[in-house]
């Protein structure tokens, strides 16, 4: 039985699936632009979404907007404009909420920073992966060196003080050298955040059919030490596994995702999770993957793919799965706040994570020690029903 006694914060997910072309290692939801951009029609369409979730969401504030994909600089400053206007009049926005839209640093799309920023739109997230032309080549992206150091200072020069740069590491035949050129390189551009992640090989992308030669675990082991002794020494704070900030900084929303809060998630394929205090429920929907498909909530048809109330297991499982990616972990108190659950559900298992090495407990906070760091994924094979 939950005891939700109050609601987690709530966010606004808004998702756009299309791109130039799809990359080799991407599993998102996205989609070549092969015949135009219907945007009139998907702006229209992500209104209609987001009405018909005003009933589960009514008088609750949203603290971040994330607009993700795909590509969604793709979409003119005019059309975004207009998605704003639709979601300030029918939402309730914080005065000081975080609106970020990803960018790719294409040339066509840098010309458009200072528009997005007349807009409200008061953060970047560019997708640059690499400065290095071989490793961009490899990866199937679409912009070179130059453009990826252009569009963060376009980024500046448009008056964003708060933009993350996306960096991967462990990427075909990269040496330790280059990934550690990289990190610098984007540093020297000075962003806000970064993203520093490794490449991993999904399932239903080309290369897990088409598999590159990537570096051995020791290599890509060290590419992630050593560049993170270079992110700490120039001012960027580990908050999360991948993702540092300087200047307090950190990304609110993806604070949101990892701290269990709820998230509204519209647009082709987007994902949802909802708290509701009167049924003590806690729900999570997804729409339909399709761009046609989802086009049709124009027409009345629904969108929703599908919904699931979770069970304590599955609350329990989720909440540290997201929690435990943070450095400083968890206070207890979040996890009754956001699950409704007692943190006596779990004893035996933060006994166990405890008894290894991995967490450090006490009455107030759960927090993963650097051991737990490294074997996060054996860790949370203990929290598995």
């Amino acid at each position: 039985m939950l005891e939700l006694t109050q609601l987690p914060p709530l966010s606004l997910y808004i998702h756009f699936p299309w791109c130039v072309q799809k990359c080799p290692y991407c599993d998102f939801n996205s989609h070549a632009v092969k015949d135009g951009l219907p945007e009139k029609d998907y702006i229209k369409a992500l209104v209609k979404d987001v009405e018909n979730h005003l009933p589960s969401i009514w008088g609750r504030s949203i603290s971040s907007i994330f607009m993700g994909g795909g590509t969604p600089s793709l979409f003119s400053p005019e059309a975004l404009d207009q998605l704003m206007i639709e979601l300030r009049s029918r939402l309730n926005l914080k005065p000081d909420i975080e609106v970020t839209l990803e960018a790719n640093p294409g040339t066509v799309e840098q010309g458009k920073f200072a528009e997005f920023k007349d807009i409200g739109i008061n953060r970047l997230s560019i997708g640059v992966q690499s400065f290095n032309e071989y490793h961009l080549h490899s990866l199937g992206r679409i912009h070179n060196r130059k453009d990826a150091i252009r569009a963060a200072e376009m980024a500046h020069d448009a008056g964003f003080d708060n933009f993350n740069l996306d960096l991967m590491f462990g990427l075909p035949q990269q040496s330790i050298e280059q990934a550690l050129r990289d990190i610098n390189t984007a540093i020297d551009l000075e962003p806000s955040h970064i993203s520093h992640y490794q490449l991993t090989i999904e399932p239903n992308t080309f290369f897990y059919n088409h598999p590159p030669t990537l570096p051995n675990d020791d290599r890509i082991w060290s590419m992630q030490e050593q560049c993170q002794i270079v992110l700490n020494e120039r001012g960027f704070q580990q908050y999360e596994i991948s993702a540092y900030a300087r200047d307090k900084k950190q990304s609110k929303h993806n604070l949101n995702y990892w701290q269990f809060g709820d998230y509204l998630g519209i647009g082709a394929g987007a994902h949802g999770k909802i708290s509701d205090a009167d049924q003590q429920t806690v729900t999570r929907h997804w729409k339909h993957k399709s761009p046609r498909n989802y086009l049709q909530i124009n027409e009345g048809q629904s969108v929703l793919a599908g919904e699931k109330t979770l069970q304590i297991n599955d609350l329990t499982l989720e909440f540290m799965m997201n929690a435990l990616r943070l450095n400083d972990g968890f206070e207890t108190e979040l996890f009754k706040q956001h699950t409704g659950l007692s943190i006596d559900v779990m004893a035996e298992q933060l006994q166990k994570a405890c008894d290894q090495g991995w967490l450090d407990v006490d009455d107030s906070r759960i927090q993963p020690t650097e051991q737990g760091r490294n074997f996060l994924n054996d860790l949370l094979k203990l929290f598995v029903a």
